[in-house]
C-alpha cells in the first residue's frame, strides 16, 4: 500500500475515500446536532509554504471536512503539524488537550460551539474509528 506525507495533497486524497467508505449516517446525523462552522490552520507544515488552511462543518447536516477556510466561521483553531497528526492519524484527543493546555493550540471564536462538537464527534462505536484510523495510519508516511 502506498504511503503519503500528512496533509499532502495525495494523502487528503486518499483519506477523503477511506472517509466516503467509511461514512456511518447516524453518526453524520449526530455531528449535525452540533452545528459547527470551524476553521482550521495547520502550522509548522514541512511542506509548500509551511501552512494548510482547511475547515469542518456540520452546518448542512453532514459532517463536510475539507481544504480551505469557509466564510464566517464560529470558531478557528490553529494548531502545530504535530499535534495535528497527532489527532487525525493517531487519533489521540489527549495530545489536542495536552498541546491546548500548552498554549499550542489556539482558538478564536465561539468555545462552547466548539466542545459540544467535539462531544457530538466523539465516536459511540470505539471499534469504527479504530479501523478508521488504521487505515489512516496505514497510508500515512
Amino acid at each position: 500500500m502506498p504511503t503519503f506525507p500528512f496533509l499532502s495533497d495525495e494523502w487528503i486524497a486518499e483519506a477523503r475515500k477511506i472517509r466516503a467508505e467509511m461514512t456511518d449516517p447516524a453518526r453524520e446525523a449526530s455531528a449535525a446536532a452540533a452545528s459547527v462552522r470551524m476553521n482550521q490552520v495547520i502550522t509548522d507544515v514541512p511542506f509548500g509554504d509551511g501552512k494548510l488552511d482547511a475547515h469542518l462543518d456540520t452546518s448542512s447536516g453532514t459532517l463536510e471536512m475539507e481544504t480551505g477556510h469557509l466564510e464566517q466561521p464560529d470558531v478557528t483553531v490553529t494548531l502545530d503539524y504535530a499535534t495535528a497528526k497527532a489527532i487525525f492519524v493517531d487519533g489521540t484527543m489527549e495530545a489536542g488537550m495536552k498541546a491546548f493546555m500548552e498554549g499550542k493550540v489556539r482558538v478564536q471564536g465561539d468555545m462552547a460551539k466548539l466542545i459540544s462538537a467535539l462531544q457530538q464527534l466523539a465516536p459511540p462505536d470505539p471499534g469504527a474509528i479504530d479501523q478508521a484510523q488504521a487505515r489512516i495510519r496505514d497510508i500515512t508516511e
